[in-house]
């Protein structure tokens, strides 16, 4: 059920959460099957040849899944969704379906770690080559295009500093030289930024962030043409097998219907932390897309309708004082991911890119005593006051 009319928070809840057809029931069933059976071999015949939709087997898909898949086209406005068992899944599939030996890749240096690991370490195995380059710079973007360039890759905002890379100016580029351009949109969810309306081909997600929003999963998704997701993916989605299982899709469904609440709350509580930071005498530098000092602020206010509830941070100091703040914080959790409900911090020096030179760390601006903070949706007020008697004791 899809009204094209509808506003965000009305797709969230109603698209794909159909009332069960057989029983009535409100909250649409858990389909837990590995595989499925047919009426004749005739049906069955259609049905592998494609001459009739059907249901295959559980690694091709399920009505779970499919319910999922067309919740999250309609918010992030694409004409198709396939769902994986994590982003690192999505990326993966929509890689392979890209490429070929030979080919070439531009991606942007600050990405997650498994993407650019990825690229560096899978894909340059099988002859596909990649430049790692600051693709907000248009011009150095522009010279790193390759006759065999296949796809620009990009993040925005990055993990951990929060770059902001020009989707429409990068997707008008890539239109130009006849190559896709990929975006990776977890961090600020369709809620907040939707690229395919800038002119993106694909976006990618990983679902275990704002889209389930509960910590309680692992998912991805990977959104674009009806063409690419049914035929392109096809392979990577049934001989790589990547499947999200029945039960993952009905939390991810359940997860994005109270979406557009907590991005809302993640932002206006980030907003508030923001403020508190920004003067504050122990930190050395603070990035946040929404205050006013962030030096792409007005591309901010142009491709992003918030700025979601991630901040990073350097304090005075050094590793150790970065240490310290994360080891005295008392309700804040000590973890890798974001976007739970719940508020999160992790020291990447100490902990993500630990195993980097501290070289190549600091080119890629993490620096020893940056803070990568996931603000959840308690009050705002507790999150304050947590890091507060954090800062006092440093």
């Amino acid at each position: 059920m899809l009204n094209e009319k509808w506003d965000f928070e009305t797709k969230a809840v109603h698209v794909g959460s159909d009332p069960c057809p057989h029983t009535g029931a409100i909250v649409s069933p858990i389909y837990q099957t590995s595989t499925y059976t047919y009426k004749s071999t005739e049906e069955a015949g259609k049905i592998f040849s494609g001459e009739q939709f059907g249901y295959l087997y559980g690694r091709d898909h399920s009505p779970t899944e499919l319910e999922l898949e067309a919740k999250i086209a309609a918010l992030e406005g694409g004409e198709a969704c396939k769902a994986f068992a994590s982003g690192m899944a999505a990326i993966a599939a929509t890689c392979t379906a890209l490429l070929e030996a030979g080919d070439h890749v531009v991606c942007d240096t600050v990405v997650y770690g498994g993407t650019y690991g990825l690229f560096a370490k899978i894909f340059s195995k099988f002859n596909v080559s990649a430049s790692f380059i600051d693709t907000s710079d248009i011009e150095l973007l522009k010279s790193s295009i390759r006759p065999n360039t296949k796809f620009v890759y990009i993040e925005t905002p990055a993990n951990p500093t929060l770059k902001i890379v020009d989707i429409k100016e990068t997707a008008e580029l890539c239109k130009e030289h006849g190559i896709k351009l990929v975006v990776d949109n977890t961090f600020m969810t369709p809620y907040f930024q939707r690229p395919l309306e800038l002119g993106a081909d694909i976006v990618v997600h990983s679902a275990t962030k704002y889209m389930g929003g509960h910590g309680d999963l692992i998912a991805g998704a990977v959104v674009g043409s009806e063409e690419f997701i049914k035929k392109g993916l096809h392979d990577p989605v049934t001989k790589l097998g990547g499947l999200i299982s029945p039960f993952t899709c009905f939390l991810v469904k359940r997860g994005l219907q109270t979406l557009a609440l907590r991005m809302e709350k993640h932002n206006s509580n980030a907003m508030e932390v923001a403020r508190f930071l920004e003067n504050h005498e122990k930190i050395e530098l603070l990035v946040y897309p929404g205050l006013e000092s962030f030096p792409q602020y007005e591309l901010v206010k142009k491709q992003m309708g918030g700025y979601g509830g991630l901040i990073s941070f350097e304090l005075k100091g050094g590793l150790e004082k970065g240490q310290a703040f994360c080891d005295n914080l008392k309700m804040i959790q000590l973890a890798v991911s974001l976007g739970d409900v719940g508020s999160l911090v992790q020291h990447p020096a100490s902990m993500t890119h630990k195993s980097l030179p501290l070289e190549e760390r600091r080119k890629h601006g993490i620096t020893d005593s940056l803070i990568r903070l996931s603000v959840g949706i308690e009050n705002a007020k507790d999150i304050i006051e947590d890091i507060a008697q954090s800062l006092e004791k440093i």
